[in-house]
């Protein structure tokens, strides 16, 4: 790929490193590819900038992580997040820029496929073009621009690893911390609500003990995969007559494993769940009805060994602070016009991008800019299918159209920037 000319923002460039990146995805914790590309992006900057106003460029931040961090005279200090991570899922879009690679998961030696499933290729592409907008504005606004490329986003880990890997030693801390997150929503839109954005999510993996024999003595047996039945259809049960129905939860088992074969009882079963709430009232009313359930089945059961519960991942709720959406929402109505949604329901989805700013005392805002063709979502919207005809984030099918998607997600980061960043110098100096 060749380089933007002359200063101009090149959106072509753009697109095929959006293709590039999605060719070459890399697991949480792998992200070799992705911040190598952001290094070599965010030197490209670098050579267009005088050499007295320059990124200051920090990398292996919490893994892979990246931070870049441009002064521009006296003002607000504003942080710009994506992540970088990809999933275990073997891509079906039939792209011809379609993910073909496998890579060794180091979390547990297993070799796997993966693609960009979740758009954090989206989010790299689009940091990446705003960065360039404002190096390439830099008379039209003044405070301090900083990047956060962050790894491991997918396992809920990595804002914590930047932040406990020294972060803010290395960078100052930002007066706001802003992220956005492409969606299944019609592309060049851009939705975003005050207080609570998106959930927070807990998962856990549960051993249960059984005492495992012959599958023709059950008699002499505990049988764990007919108490994990037990557990699983109890624990569905949770937020259908624990929680009020009006405030948004979810309580879903992903996976039961329990034996090897069809004539043996075994020892021990092992669920997986993961819990989503939107008030920490109902995480906490959540969490203890399951440990509730799983110890009184087990109980019932006649175990004699309690059972394991370990939480496994966490990610906190993403609460956009109201002062500083006021501000944003305020700028995305001037950018996007009719196009800018604002006040859609939170999401059951979950994310880390808040850690950033919780950790040092901080406001955020995040948003979602949407990623699916128009056309596409009015036909599949006036059919009555949208959960049947468009695929959403994590699907092995998700890959959001480039255009307008990767123009509409740059110019939202460089609107939210430029609505806390301080006036530059007058047009006639620039």
């Amino acid at each position: 790929m060749e380089p933007p000319k002359n200063g101009q923002l090149d959106f072509p460039f753009y697109e095929a490193l959006y293709k590039d990146l999605h060719q070459n995805p890399g697991l949480s914790l792998q992200e070799v590819y992705a911040s190598t590309k952001v290094s070599e992006n965010l030197n490209r900057l670098n050579e267009s900038l005088p050499a007295d106003s320059k990124f200051d460029i920090h990398e292996g931040i919490g893994g892979y992580g990246i931070a870049a961090v441009l002064k521009n005279g006296p003002g607000p200090k504003v942080l710009l997040r994506a992540d970088m991570d990809a999933l275990p899922v073997q891509e079906k879009t039939g792209l011809p820029y379609a993910s073909t690679k496998r890579e060794v998961d180091r979390s547990d030696g297993i070799e796997k496929p993966l693609m960009h499933a979740c758009g954090h290729d989206m989010h790299i592409t689009c940091l990446l073009a705003a960065s360039d907008t404002l190096v390439h504005r830099l008379c039209e606004w003044s405070g301090t621009l900083i990047l956060i490329f962050q790894p491991n986003e997918e396992r809920g880990a990595g804002a914590q690893a930047m932040v406990d890997g020294g972060l803010y030693s290395k960078i100052p801390e930002p007066d706001v911390v802003l992220g956005q997150h492409v969606m299944p929503r019609k592309a060049g839109t851009v939705t975003v609500r005050t207080g609570t954005q998106m959930a927070a999510a807990d998962s856990f993996k549960i051993t249960l003990f059984g005492r495992g024999g012959h599958g023709s003595m059950p008699h002499n047996c505990i049988d764990p995969v007919l108490l994990g039945a037990n557990v699983v259809t109890r624990l569905h049960q949770v937020v259908g007559r624990e929680i009020d129905p009006s405030e948004p939860a979810v309580l879903t088992v992903g996976s039961l494993q329990s034996g090897d074969t069809e004539n043996v009882i075994s020892e021990y079963a092992i669920i997986r769940a993961n819990v989503r709430s939107q008030s920490p009232q109902n995480r906490e009313r959540i969490l203890a009805a399951m440990t509730r359930i799983v110890k009184g089945e087990c109980q019932a059961s006649g175990c004699t060994k309690d059972p394991l519960i370990e939480g496994t991942t966490r990610f906190p709720m993403t609460v956009n602070d109201a002062g500083a959406t006021a501000k944003v929402k305020a700028s995305f109505s001037k950018t996007f016009g009719e196009k800018f949604e604002p006040e859609r329901p939170a999401m059951n989805a979950s994310e880390d991008v808040s850690i950033l700013a919780t950790s040092v005392g901080k406001p955020s805002c995040f948003w979602f800019f949407g990623g699916t063709d128009r056309e596409r979502y009015d036909r599949a919207e006036k059919d009555g299918r949208t959960a049947e005809d468009i695929p959403v984030n994590h699907s092995s099918y998700f890959a959001p159209v480039i255009q307008p998607t990767l123009k509409t997600g740059a110019e939202a980061l460089c609107s939210g920037a430029m609505t806390f960043f301080g006036k530059g110098k007058q047009a006639a100096e620039c």
